[in-house]
């Protein structure tokens, strides 16, 4: 077969795809509107980790699973939109971390609404102003968000999926390297270029800030002055990247949450988050856990804050593979509240990747 027949037969493949992408639409649209009749949510990242998993077992070749991941996510986010033009709201302004993380997981068809801080985006979703909320809540290299952590302790909304992204710091500036005497950035991107920054410019005045993005902005207004942000932003802000992928950690992740009003659908890739209370006393965390490891469950984090209302009270916030909805998750964390002085289920969720 020539290039001209392999072409024609490439058409003919192109058209089936279409059509059967419509076909598709159309049946996501009668789901819409039984979805809207018994109230529930048109965003169920359950049941897209199980469309897209199932998908890929079919795949074989010549085209890699990452590159079909990809193009399967996109055909889900399309037919998201389709249902309804979600409202997301995020740690603004565009260009942030949150802000790409937000994008990686619903795409460019929603609604982006920018945050001033964590705290608002709770309160708009908890007020019905949008729909579901992007917090950071974990960096590889320099841990916990607490901020995020202390809001679940009074907000009844629920986690309904994570994000895992890659973070790339860059020195983002309007003039040259040797001439920088003012770095701008947020706490944590300055924190992950410590190392970097002692080395390099250890003289420079360095300046913390509400977001990345907006440290972008104020180096776009100085000639002496850069920011440690993202390549989007450089774009964004008119600046130039003065040194790429300055971060300490070659490896460098951040774990952000996706916050509604609604518990996940099961997916069978699962992770729950809860927080509990105890009283004070000997071995008692040891207790707590116990159920668990009966139940051969397996924890992947477990984190302490103070409540803020009583000196020397603590509540653990802890991460563990399962649905709330598996028999073994039930039974460990039934055992659990029996022991605990506070039990809540934060949610449980498609672990990301």
């Amino acid at each position: 077969m020539n290039m001209e027949d392999l072409r024609k037969e490439i058409d003919r493949i192109d058209f089936q795809i279409v059509e059967l992408l419509s076909r598709r639409a159309e049946k996501v649209l009668q789901i819409a509107k039984i979805k809207e009749r018994k109230g529930e949510s048109y965003y169920s990242p359950g049941r897209e980790k199980i469309v897209l998993e199932r998908l890929l077992t079919q795949n074989k070749g010549p085209l890699p699973d990452e590159e079909l991941k990809e193009i399967i996510k996109t055909i889900l986010k399309a037919y998201l939109s389709l249902q309804k033009k979600l409202k997301v709201v995020y740690f603004g302004p565009p260009a942030t971390f949150t802000h790409l993380a937000a994008i990686k997981n619903f795409g460019h068809s929603v609604e982006l609404i920018p945050a001033r801080n964590i705290k608002e985006i709770f309160a708009r979703v908890e007020k019905k102003q949008a729909d579901y909320g992007v917090v950071p809540v974990e960096n590889s290299t320099e841990g916990i968000v607490s901020h995020t952590l202390d809001m679940f302790l009074d907000s009844e909304l629920k986690i309904c999926a994570e994000i895992i992204l890659e973070i790339s710091h860059h020195l983002l500036g309007r003039g040259k390297l040797k001439n920088v005497k003012k770095i701008y950035s947020h706490p944590q991107a300055i924190a992950q270029c410590r190392l970097w920054l002692e080395e390099h410019l250890p003289d420079v005045k360095i300046s913390e800030t509400e977001s990345t993005a907006k440290a972008a902005q104020l180096a776009s207004q100085e000639e002496d002055a850069a920011a440690i942000a993202s390549e989007v932003a450089a774009g964004l802000y008119g600046l130039r990247i003065l040194e790429a992928h300055i971060e300490d950690s070659p490896h460098n992740y951040t774990r952000f949450l996706v916050i509604g009003r609604d518990y996940a659908e099961p997916s069978g890739q699962d992770k729950t988050s809860i927080l509990f209370s105890i009283k004070d006393r000997v071995g008692a965390l040891y207790d707590m856990l116990a159920p668990f490891r009966a139940h051969g469950i397996n924890l992947t984090k477990i984190e302490s804050r103070p409540t803020k209302r009583k000196a020397w009270e603590y509540v653990f916030f802890v991460d563990f593979i399962g649905h709330k909805d598996d028999e073994p998750v039930k039974k460990a964390l039934s055992e659990l509240e029996e022991r605990c002085f506070f039990l809540k289920i934060l949610g449980s969720y498609p672990r990301g990747d």
